[in-house]
This record gives structure tokens, C-alpha cells and sequence, in this order.
């Protein structure tokens, strides 16, 4: 069952393998790497990272925050058409059809869990008022931290100016 030739072939495989690891491992560093050992000691690789004045306490750079009042007087509905593509696969646009989430059908105004019919989670039920604009860009931006406990499995949208298009888009439909 096993002569001499099996385990030569045997051995070769193994050493073939390992001679493949070792060649992918030079070629990787090779197309990774970004040494500066040739470039001086003018030459560092990587970003500069700006942190505060040790001294001063100072931000080295400050952020303007924008209001989202601002941002929305401004959205483009049709950009936020284009955004709607993300929320179709668990909410329907047409009134009284829903998926996995509630209908979006005149939710800007709308009272939070006023979907008949849905099964809204018990974070949610607990909530008061209205899907004003400010409490969807809240809600966009990241449900989990808006409604703790809700069964939205939506990480959020980042931009401002994503969510701020994406709620005037819902406006126009149904109000």
C-alpha cells in the first residue's frame, strides 16, 4: 500500500506546498509593503494623524456641524428617489402594503406607530409623537441609538445630506 514512490510523492507535495506559501508570502509583502528604507529619513510612510496641542488643549481642526434644517431646506427629492433603492427590500411605498417594516406611504408627519396591522417591537410602542423630518434623520441616522431595542436591522446612513434627501423623497409621497 505504501511504497517508496508514495511517500516521495508525499514528501514533494509537502514541500511543494510550503515552497507556494513561502513564494505567496514574499509576493504579498512585496505589493504591500511601503518601505522607506530607501527613501531617507525625509520619506515616512503613512498618514499624518492631527490630534490636539499638548499645551493648548486646542482641537487641531474644527468641525462645522450643520443643521439638519439647513441641509433639508436644501435636499433633492429625486436624489433621494435614488436612495429609496436601500429601504424597498423591507418597505413598500403603497398604503396599507406591508413587509417586513411598515409601509412608508405619508410617513413624514405621521404618528410613530400608526401602521394598522404592523407589529411594531415594544421600543417603538413606547415612543411618542411623530415622524417629523428631524425625527427620521435621527432615526436614519442610526435606529438602534434613537430606538434601542427596535427590530430595524439598519446600520444607519451616514451623510446628512443622504438622509435629508431621502426624507423630502418620502415628503412627496403621500402628503
Amino acid at each position: 500500500m505504501f511504497d517508496t514512490m508514495t511517500i516521495t510523492k508525499a514528501g514533494a507535495s509537502l514541500c511543494a506546498a510550503l515552497l507556494a506559501l513561502l513564494l505567496a508570502g514574499w509576493a504579498s509583502d512585496g505589493l504591500y509593503s511601503v518601505g522607506t528604507a530607501n527613501h531617507g529619513e525625509d520619506h515616512v510612510s503613512g498618514y499624518p494623524i492631527l490630534v490636539a496641542d499638548a499645551e493648548t488643549d486646542a482641537p487641531a481642526e474644527e468641525v462645522v456641524e450643520v443643521s439638519f434644517t439647513d441641509v433639508y431646506a436644501a435636499a433633492d427629492a429625486g436624489a433621494g428617489e435614488g436612495l429609496w433603492r436601500q429601504c424597498q427590500a423591507c418597505h413598500a411605498l403603497e398604503q396599507g402594503v406591508n413587509g417586513v417594516g411598515p409601509y412608508m406611504y405619508g410617513v413624514v408627519g405621521r404618528a410613530k406607530h400608526a401602521v394598522d396591522g404592523f407589529n411594531y417591537s415594544n421600543a417603538l410602542l413606547a415612543m411618542d409623537g411623530d415622524w417629523t423630518p428631524e425625527n427620521l434623520n435621527d432615526f436614519l441616522e442610526s435606529p438602534r441609538t434613537y430606538v434601542p431595542g427596535t427590530a430595524m436591522a439598519y446600520n444607519g446612513m451616514r451623510k446628512i445630506e443622504d438622509r435629508a434627501n431621502l426624507i423630502a423623497y418620502l415628503a412627496t409621497i403621500g402628503n
